[in-house]
């Protein structure tokens, strides 16, 4: 009965439980309850960049070519988003970045609808982050069709063999190439997502394939879109940072633009450079995973790409965290040790892959989701020290009184009421203790570290001692002064109240309870009060006294122990002062 902790699988379940409804509250829905315990040891979060670290609104800052309105015309015809009026107000549905190319459309005059009347769709190639190239096919008036494609722009220069500009289409020539990359990576470096469209006139007869089609296409001209910080974000990046914790961006932006913005969330320093997908390609498993810890920033990645990232990442023995919301991204989802879905844009694949979806798609969500995994497993690890401590020191007041032959000083139910009634409620208060507030300034655990370290098991067995040679000292002093159910009864009260009294002490590891307070936490404060007036009452309710087999016990006596009780926690708090000046002046 001693050795057994009965509350510790129920109490640690609730733990579990009511950390997944906190993080319920704070947009992090958990899939998997194991999931939880891994979260608070996460070391590196790798993160996507639109609509997580960025805001999803986006709108069109400049327009690089000879003819405005061809270049929206191509836009607003190659697109897979819609603009709906809701009481005079446009809303997108569908991707941001083609909203806000639908709404420069309109401001210019170029509508979807008179575009989709005027030039019925044929065929779609959707966008493919191995192409970085989305194409749209539309019938031509005179039967023809015309074949409108948007980009990345290296990507879409390498398809193009001339360029539209004001004395029509002509050859593209060397200059021209270069021209358009200075346009594009002037904008890249003020943060602004960059995209090219193009084109390509064609016979009645469509290719079937997209390699087929993206050939020889008219260069048009280049947009560009800024991707304001979530200013949450910002904040969240930092409070990672704190915690030890590394924030890589990973986007399909060109790799200018993802400095830019990765340096305005504080991911990346003036120093810093990013890796882009080609550069990770040349790149052997062996030589990425020596990259890794340096890289903040993956630029123009693909899906395959997120996945070799995870696995690098992870084979330095780090805990690596990875959202997503694309089809393609559920493979890195799932090979990462927590996988992150976003609820709004993300697919059913996705989440389907997940450990967690971010409600909002929020990346400081993720950071709160992270918070919360480490004040759950703080809250699990210092109610299971609460319980086995107790235990331990049930078990030595059994074993010494067995060794030194005197009268067994507690009885089966005297522990089982310990066990369940006593220590059970403590436990589940301290299972559900607000997160400490420094949780979030402590390095992460490692991956190999143990719940029960060496720290751990020292404290486990000091309390142990002290509740134990405590309550054994009150017991040979009563039976030396009483009856042996009076000593009795006078041990089982003396180890409830130090047990109860242990639990203030078990709520930090380093900070002392007068300066963490006793009623920062009330349920455990409430708790502890009415266990303790509970155990009085047993030793002045005839009823209750039978069923626990103790006897009446005067009130001066009762109040006697209570300091006695107080000895393990003044000592416990004690060596917590010891240790803190030990770091301070070593």
């Amino acid at each position: 009965v001693a050795a057994v902790p009965e509350g510790l699988p129920a109490v640690v379940t609730i733990a579990l439980a009511v950390g997944v409804q906190r993080m319920a509250r704070r947009k992090a829905l958990i899939r998997r309850l194991a999931s939880v315990e891994t979260l608070g040891a996460t070391d590196v979060i790798c993160s996507d960049k639109t609509g997580t670290l960025t805001l999803g609104e986006m709108t069109v800052r400049e327009l690089r070519s000879e003819s405005e309105t061809d270049l929206l015309t191509l836009f607003v015809g190659c697109n897979g988003a819609r603009l709906v009026d809701e009481n005079g107000v446009l809303r997108v549905i569908g991707d941001p970045t083609e909203g806000a190319l639908l709404a420069a459309g309109v401001k210019a005059g170029v509508h979807q609808e008179a575009i989709g009347k005027a030039f019925p769709e044929i065929r779609v190639f959707p966008f493919d982050s191995d192409r970085k190239r989305m194409t749209l096919v539309r019938r031509l008036p005179d039967g023809k069709a015309r074949a409108m494609v948007k980009g990345a722009p290296e990507a879409l220069l390498d398809r193009c063999s001339r360029i539209l500009d004001k004395g029509g289409v002509r050859p593209l020539s060397e200059e021209d190439r270069k021209a358009v990359l200075g346009d594009g990576l002037e904008m890249a470096d003020k943060a602004l997502r960059v995209l090219a469209a193009a084109y390509r006139d064609l016979d009645a007869q469509v290719p079937g394939t997209a390699e087929e089609m993206e050939r020889d296409l008219v260069f048009v001209g280049l947009a560009g879109m800024p991707a304001p910080p979530r200013p949450e974000a910002v904040e969240a990046v930092r409070r990672c940072q704190s915690a030890g914790i590394r924030v890589v961006m990973i986007t399909g932006d060109h790799p200018r633009t993802a400095l830019a913005i990765a340096r305005e969330l504080g991911i990346a320093g003036a120093a810093d450079q990013a890796l882009s997908g080609p550069e990770l390609d040349r790149l052997s498993d062996d030589a990425l995973r020596e990259r890794v810890p340096g890289v903040a920033v993956y630029a123009r990645v693909t899906a395959a790409h997120k996945l070799r990232i995870v696995r690098a990442g992870r084979a330095r023995d780090g805990v690596v965290a990875m959202t997503g919301d694309g089809v393609n991204d559920a493979p890195a989802i799932k090979g990462a040790d927590i996988g992150i879905a976003m609820g709004r844009s993300g697919t059913e694949v996705t989440k389907a892959a997940s450990d967690m979806v971010v409600a909002d798609d929020n990346f400081a969500s993720i950071v709160a989701a992270v918070e919360e995994g480490r004040g759950i497993y703080a809250n699990i690890r210092k109610t299971i020290l609460y319980l086995l401590g107790g235990n331990i020191g049930e078990l030595l007041i059994v074993a010494v009184a067995v060794m030194l032959g005197l009268p067994m000083p507690l009885l089966p139910i005297h522990l089982l009421w310990i066990n369940l009634v006593t220590d059970g409620p403590p436990a589940l208060c301290l299972a559900t203790d607000p997160i400490d507030p420094d949780v979030m300034r402590r390095p992460p655990r490692r991956r190999s570290e143990r719940l029960t370290d060496g720290p751990f098991l020292l404290r486990m067995l000091l309390a142990g001692l002290l509740t134990g040679g405590v309550t054994l000292g009150a017991y040979v002093f009563a039976l030396g002064h009483g009856s042996l159910e009076a000593a009795r009864s006078t041990a089982f009260a003396t180890l409830v109240f130090a047990q109860l009294l242990l639990a203030f002490g078990f709520r930090s590891g380093t900070r002392t309870v007068w300066e963490i307070g006793l009623f920062s936490n009330p349920r455990l404060a409430g708790v502890v009060l009415a266990s303790f007036l509970l155990q009085l009452w047993s030793h002045h309710n005839p009823w209750l006294g039978a069923f626990l087999k103790t006897s009446r016990m005067p009130w001066s006596d009762c109040v006697t122990l209570i300091p006695l009780s107080l000895i393990p926690l003044l000592v416990l708090e004690g060596l917590k002062l010891a240790r803190r000046r030990r770091r301070i002046h070593p």
